[in-house]
């Protein structure tokens, strides 16, 4: 070979970009960026929607927050679970009264005006700018289906301040907000005396209430380095559940476009005459066929992911997981 004469790259890869995101101290992940299809400030936080290699992509503040590869997968696994144990709970009573902490993108809302029963969804979400740029460029998350729903009311503020408020009871009650973090707005909707009060709000003793929690990895890796402390919060946010509920259940879902598994924890209180162990017991290992029967005969449409079998496996977490939330 002469080693004068170098073949030079191909066009594309000289004008590639990339989009980069930290998933966890010492750990990013990047993938091609197609397109920027906005990116703006709104009052609460930065704003993006780019074009990736999971297709249209929504980030906020740095972080992904769902895109269109897979959004199906992180929202099937939020709302359905928790509507089947309500269903359940109630003696096979489907859930009619929905609330939703967040779920800016309109998809959780979307899942949920999928149940037939559903009467009444309310979400409240801080940040309406968020909301509307959300109906403008991901209209397939929900957009004006959703907000279009007699059933579906809108609220654009606190949810923290409305859920103390309000004087209403619901069935279910979702939460879809950011992680907790020190300086974040949504650090109150994880602790104890928050979910104290969601109690109050849960129709009994068959409400339940479910949130996302976090990275969940099946081997969950020591996100400790000199300077950096440890960020997972799924096993915190279990632990803070498992001092207000009796009986409490914590499971996953691979979302790729998150970098791996990611964790959600149903509560609820349920049956006074059974055990939280027994009632748990009965949600991990509920039936395909009940699961499957109860889709088919209250959801509209054929769910993407969620399934009798696919909820075995959603709901049992590997060994070291489970250790990890032990520790």
């Amino acid at each position: 070979m002469n080693s004068g004469s170098r073949t030079p790259p191909p066009a594309q890869a000289m004008s590639e970009f990339w989009f980069v995101e930290d998933v966890a101290p010492g750990l990013k992940i990047q993938t091609i960026l197609h397109d920027m299809l906005l990116r703006t400030d709104s009052q609460f936080q930065k704003i993006e929607v780019l074009d990736t290699y999971f297709g249209k992509t929504l980030i906020t503040d740095g972080k992904s927050q769902s895109s269109a590869f897979d959004e199906f997968a992180y929202h099937e696994s939020l709302v359905h679970p928790a509507m089947v144990f309500a269903t359940k709970n109630a003696g096979g009573q489907p859930p009619k009264t929905v609330l939703i902490g967040g779920g800016g993108e309109l998809a959780t809302a979307r899942e949920v005006l999928r149940w037939k029963s559903v009467e009444r969804c309310v979400m409240v979400d801080l940040d309406g700018e968020l909301v509307e740029i959300c109906r403008k460029y991901l209209p397939e998350w929900g957009g004006e289906k959703v907000c279009s729903d007699e059933r579906f009311e809108l609220v654009i503020g606190d949810a923290y301040k409305w859920i103390m408020e309000t004087e209403e009871t619901f069935d279910v009650v979702i939460m879809d907000i950011s992680d907790p973090i020190e300086i974040g707005p949504g650090i109150m909707l994880y602790v104890k005396e928050f979910y104290e009060h969601v109690v109050t709000r849960m129709n009994q003793p068959h409400g339940v209430f479910v949130t996302q929690a976090g990275v969940a990895d099946a081997i969950p890796a020591a996100h400790f380095a000199e300077g950096e402390k440890d960020t997972a919060c799924y096993g915190p946010i279990r632990n803070t559940l498992k001092c207000v509920f009796d009986t409490v259940v914590p499971y996953t879902s691979n979302i790729p476009s998150f970098g791996g598994d990611w964790g959600f924890v149903c509560a609820f209180n349920g049956d006074s005459s059974k055990s939280s162990k027994e009632k748990e017991d009965a949600a991990t290992g509920m039936a395909g066929d009940e699961i499957d029967a109860t889709l088919a005969e209250y959801v509209e449409g054929e769910t993407r992911l969620y399934d009798g079998i696919t909820h075995k496996c959603l709901f049992h977490l590997t060994k070291p997981l489970r250790k990890s939330l032990e520790a």
